[in-house]
């Protein structure tokens, strides 16, 4: 078994849509300068209130970035 070490970073991505949308946009833009993202972990979901109703979701993830050998 290979022994692995990963770095931390902590991601907030939104979407009117949904909380898994906000997660999917965040690992998704992520993805596009970061390399090796193998985990996350959410740890915070918010909402903004508009009239009553959701009108956008926030959720922050803890991602773990495998480091190379």
């Amino acid at each position: 078994m290979s022994e692995h070490v990963y770095k931390q970073i902590e991601l907030t991505g939104s979407s009117p849509a949904s909380s898994e949308d906000a997660v999917r946009v965040a690992l998704e833009k992520a993805s596009k300068t970061l390399r090796n993202i193998h985990w996350f972990q959410i740890t915070d979901t918010r909402g903004l209130v508009e009239d009553g109703k959701v009108g956008h979701w926030q959720v922050t993830l803890k991602v773990g970035l495998r480091i190379e050998d």
